[in-house]
């Protein structure tokens, strides 16, 4: 038991060192003095022009009309914009939980909506265009040919509404724009609901605008605020009144359209794109890396406990040692980490930047693996040699100390090793709540440049470098451990 409360008092210390000093790591890196005042905008940068990504002078920024708007927001509050990354179905929990002040992302105050946040005056109004495949033009004269179709639409926005309305229609709802519009590139999909704004980004020699137009009428776009908060839409609703009586949300959007009309080339090849984004995967390599060592530093700790935990002779110990690994193992890391990142903070006010909801996740996920691995490599060692090790004078934590857990750990290290590859690789799965690892800034690549293979061939060449260095390293490390084996 001492060895327990030890590792446990161990595992308490390094997370709240985690949860005190670990840096806030935001899609957009934004930091500031603690003491000056945040408005903190909850976005989903794929959604030109109201906001994307755009490399200026160098360096990825967040822009677009919708931006400029909240700029203008903040500066009337005397206050900084930091500006939250993620998906548009992430939007309304994070607005929800607190995480997020107010979001602006071209989304419509509908009533299904409105039970749950609190909507600014109208700013905009857009109409809704089918965006087709060239080739397709004339097959699409009228809202009627799009029964029965494949159509892909924004999850969790108005053009999912709309095409739910259309008679059998077989709706493929994605978070980001750009993968709606690679999947009407490779066939998956033959039509896409888009607003005409945003379309027009998109249109080239391959993607054009069907002859059919969605019998809405135009549709409005608003900002959300958190329910109760009314001193902050007061002020939302004051710069909006401000902003149109100085005819400037029209020039804002005039210049967000001109920005992204700004297009690089398509046709960089794989190695021009790697080049010249350089920058943006260093930055994911650097998180990836902080996200997959601490994920298996604790995660080794927390298997060690629950493993003690499970072959240990009080019952109530067992149990919930078996609970975790059970529990852990049978529900998906997504999961896991929605609950973490969206559930703590509306049911407990709990919350944990991307950056810790993913050290954490990777933790409690991996530790019940490897606990698992501790197990079996505790109980491969000969159960003499514990017996021979009291038989001293030794105590039961000394024994298992000094004598059973080093050998179980180098005969387990192969399965260690295996562990840490996979985390590195199942970190990816945390850029869904805006984490900048590889992934992350592989599909911010893919919206600056609108390519949909090269960034993300470019992530899976880094992710393989990066597993099997560290595949050459563990491989060294167990030969070291097995030459006094071979004497």
């Amino acid at each position: 038991m001492k060895l327990i409360s030890r590792y446990t008092m161990m595992l308490l210390a390094l997370l709240v060192l985690l949860t005190t000093v670990a840096p806030v790591a935001s899609a957009t890196g934004t930091t500031g003095d603690s003491s000056s005042k945040k408005l903190v905008l909850g976005t989903s940068a794929d959604f030109a022009p109201y906001e994307f990504h755009k490399v200026i002078d160098g360096k990825d920024q967040i822009v677009g009309f919708d931006i400029a708007i909240a700029k203008e927001i903040a500066a009337d509050l005397g206050a900084e914009l930091v500006i939250e990354d993620m998906g548009f179905d992430g939007l309304l929990p994070a607005l929800q939980s607190g995480r997020v002040d107010m979001v602006i992302s071209g989304m419509t105050p509908t009533d299904e909506r409105k039970k749950s946040i609190d909507f600014s005056d109208t700013y905009y109004k857009s109409k809704q265009v089918i965006m087709i495949r060239n080739t397709d033009k004339d097959k699409y004269p009228t809202m009627a040919e799009l029964e029965n179709e494949k159509i892909g639409v924004q999850k969790g926005s108005i053009q999912e509404t709309i095409g739910q309305g259309i008679p059998g229609a077989k709706l493929t709802a994605l978070d980001k724009i750009s993968d709606i519009v690679l999947q009407l590139q490779t066939n998956r999909v033959n039509a896409a609901i888009v607003e005409d704004t945003v379309a027009a980004g998109y249109l080239d020699d391959i993607i054009g605008l069907a002859p059919a137009i969605p019998d809405e009428e135009q549709v409005e776009a608003a900002i959300g605020i958190r329910k109760g908060n009314t001193e902050l839409l007061t002020a939302v609703n004051g710069t909006l009144e401000r902003l149109k009586s100085e005819n400037k949300i029209e020039q804002m959007v005039k210049e967000a359209s001109q920005l992204n009309a700004d297009k690089l080339d398509k046709n960089q090849n794989i190695f021009e794109v790697f080049w010249q984004y350089k920058s943006f995967y260093a930055t994911g390599v650097g998180y990836t890396l902080l996200l997959s060592a601490l994920g298996v530093i604790f995660g080794v700790i927390i298997g060690l406990i629950i493993c003690l935990f499970r072959l240990h002779d009080v019952a109530i110990l067992r149990w919930i040692g078996t609970a975790y690994v059970e529990v852990i193992r049978g529900t998906p890391m997504l999961v896991q980490l929605m609950i973490i990142y969206y559930g703590l903070a509306l049911t407990m006010g709990i919350n944990f930047t991307p950056l810790q909801a993913g050290i954490i996740t990777l933790s409690i996920n991996s530790g019940a693996y490897l606990a698992e691995i501790f197990r079996a490599g505790v109980q491969g060692v000969d159960r003499g040699q514990l017996e021979a090790a009291r038989s001293l004078g030794m105590g039961r934590t000394a024994a298992m100390r000094f004598i059973v857990l080093p050998q179980a750990f180098k005969a387990v290290l192969p399965a260690i090793g295996n562990e840490f590859v996979t985390i590195i690789k199942e970190s990816s799965i945390i850029s869904v709540i805006g984490m900048v690892d590889i992934m992350y800034q592989a599909s911010v690549v893919k919206n600056i440049t609108y390519q949909g293979m090269n960034p993300f061939l470019i992530a899976a060449a880094i992710y393989f470098v990066l597993t099997f260095i560290l595949s050459k390293l563990l491989g060294r490390l167990e030969r070291k451990l097995s030459a006094s084996d071979r004497r």
